[in-house]
C-alpha cells in the first residue's frame, strides 16, 4: 500500500512542526556563535512550546506563553543584548572553552530525569474543569488583585521607558 500524505491527521502535522520549532530553536540557542541569533532562536523555541499548549486545548496557557515569555522575557533579553553591543562584536570570541565540564553533570541530570519519569505513577484524570478558568482569572485580576496587577504594569512601563532613555543616551554619546 503506497504512502498517502492526506491520511495524516492535521494534529500530527502541527505537532511535528511545533516539535521542529521547539527542538530546532533550542539547538540554535546553544549552538549559535552570535548572541543575538541565540535570543532569536529562543523566541522560536518558546513559540513551539506555545504550539504544544494549543494542541492540548490550553488556549489560555498558550496566550500566556506568547505574551509573557515570547513577548516580554525574550524581548527583554534582546534589549539587554543590544545594550551590550561589545558582546556582539565580530572580533569577540563568544565560545566557552570549558563546555566539557558541564557534560557529565548534564548526563547525570538527564539520567535522573528519565528515572523519575519512568518510576512515578502519573495520575490521569478525565474530569473537565468545573468552570471557565479564564473568566475566573479575569475576575481575580480585576477584583482582589487589581492593585498589584496595575502596580506591576506601571513598573514594567517605567522600566521600558527607562531602558529606551538609557539606550538613546548611549547612542547619542557614541555619535558625538
Amino acid at each position: 500500500m503506497p504512502f498517502d500524505p492526506s491520511q495524516i491527521p492535521i494534529v500530527q502535522i502541527v505537532f511535528f512542526v511545533m516539535t521542529a520549532c521547539a527542538i530546532g530553536g533550542a539547538i540554535g540557542v546553544v549552538s549559535s556563535p552570535n548572541l543575538f541569533h541565540s535570543a532569536l532562536y529562543l523566541v522560536l523555541s518558546l513559540f513551539g512550546v506555545a504550539g504544544y499548549y494549543v494542541l492540548l486545548s490550553a488556549g489560555f496557557l498558550a496566550v500566556v506563553q506568547l505574551m509573557v515569555y515570547v513577548g516580554a522575557i525574550a524581548i527583554l533579553i534582546l534589549f539587554a543584548i543590544m545594550f551590550a553591543r561589545r558582546l556582539m562584536g565580530q572580533g569577540e570570541n563568544q565560545n566557552n572553552q570549558q563546555w566539557w565540564l558541564s557534560l557529565p553533570i548534564v548526563m547525570i541530570l538527564f539520567a535522573v530525569l528519565v528515572g523519575v519519569v519512568n518510576t512515578v505513577s502519573w495520575p490521569v484524570s478525565g474530569a473537565e474543569p468545573t468552570g471557565d478558568t479564564v473568566m475566573e482569572l479575569g475576575h481575580a485580576f480585576l477584583g482582589s488583585y487589581l492593585i498589584p496587577f496595575e502596580v506591576v504594569s506601571i513598573l514594567l512601563s517605567v522600566a521600558l521607558i527607562g531602558g529606551i532613555f538609557l539606550a538613546r543616551e548611549k547612542v547619542e554619546a557614541e555619535e558625538a
